[in-house]
């Protein structure tokens, strides 16, 4: 599982039709807050980084239809680093020089970034995004003492016998649990991409 595999092509291709509003959603819900990361480790203020945003995908929107799925074209993930990257770029050295934009050095750093860093660095993001965004989604669906179990086993990474006895619960308990929602957390981000696929 060390490289994120591809948005799944279906929503790709649902989002190439500016009309389909919920695939739009749940392609924003993952996408957004990953350039928004991404522009505010480079130095953006918040506003500047959600102007950014807003910028690169209507540029995704607007260049979307164009994208095809082919071996001898970059993935998607490539493609939207390389938008992103650009636009990033783009922002930090058209800063105004009263501006703290960072010296010469750190301007001329992020002009020679690689596409490959950006992508990795898009790969992450998107990755911590879609548990994020899969965790909302399938909140609902379980009791307060099974999201606790999972959520301060997994995801704060205390461990199981610890959890066990701060909630009054065996550890198979605690494994179960655990075992439960994160397989529901697979099945949910797979709607959106194919996060936990190890073929690609």
């Amino acid at each position: 599982m060390d490289n994120w595999p591809e948005t799944r092509e279906s929503l790709i291709l649902k989002v190439k039709d500016p009309q389909n509003a919920a695939a739009w959603a749940d392609f924003m819900e993952i996408y957004r807050p990953v350039v928004y990361r991404m522009a505010r480790g480079r130095g953006l203020q918040h506003a500047d980084a959600e102007d950014l945003s807003q910028h690169v995908f209507l540029m995704v929107s607007q260049a979307i239809e164009r994208w095809v799925p082919e071996p001898s074209l970059p993935p998607f993930r490539v493609w939207l680093g390389r938008i992103a990257r650009n636009a990033i770029v783009n922002a930090v050295t058209r800063r105004r020089p009263d501006v703290g934009a960072g010296s010469t050095t750190v301007q001329q750093a992020m002009q020679e970034l690689p596409d490959r860093e950006a992508t990795c660095e898009l790969v992450r993001e998107t990755r911590r995004q879609a548990i994020r965004w899969s965790a909302e989604q399938i909140r609902a669906e379980f009791s307060e003492a099974t999201w606790a179990m999972f959520e301060q086993s997994f995801l704060q990474g205390i461990e199981v016998e610890a959890v066990a006895a701060a909630l009054g619960k065996s550890t198979g308990a605690v494994y179960m649990a655990r075992y439960r929602v994160v397989q529901r957390l697979r099945e949910k981000a797979n709607e959106v991409s194919e996060v936990w696929s190890e073929s690609r």
